[in-house]
């Protein structure tokens, strides 16, 4: 009966001291350290290099198919909607690396 008694009043304490605590004002969010200048600059910058990206894997891939249909012109059917596949994959990936560098706060 005593440990209910000291169980009970313990909880009444944790009531009766947090909701004191509960009542306070929010402390308001930092002010943010990066200029929104910067982080279109940052935004600018990581399209670029994405750009770079995307390009040379454009070239890589057109180079390897042509050199492949060069050398055996009997699978170009089925080099070129391979290659269109890689492409399209590659271009969903930069477009969304774009939206990323341009997203904002």
């Amino acid at each position: 009966m005593k440990k209910l008694g000291t169980v009970l009043l313990v909880m009444l304490f944790v009531l009766f001291t947090t909701s004191p605590l509960m009542a306070q004002q929010p402390v308001p969010p930092p002010a943010p350290v990066v200029s929104h200048v910067a982080s279109f600059y940052g935004g600018a910058i990581g399209a670029g290099i994405v750009l770079l990206g995307a390009g040379f894997g454009f070239g890589k891939i057109g180079a390897a198919a042509l050199e492949g249909m060069a050398r055996q012109p009997e699978v170009a059917g089925r080099i070129q909607p391979a290659m269109i596949v890689i492409a399209a994959l590659l271009e969903g990936a930069t477009f969304f690396a774009l939206l990323v560098c341009f997203m904002k706060d």
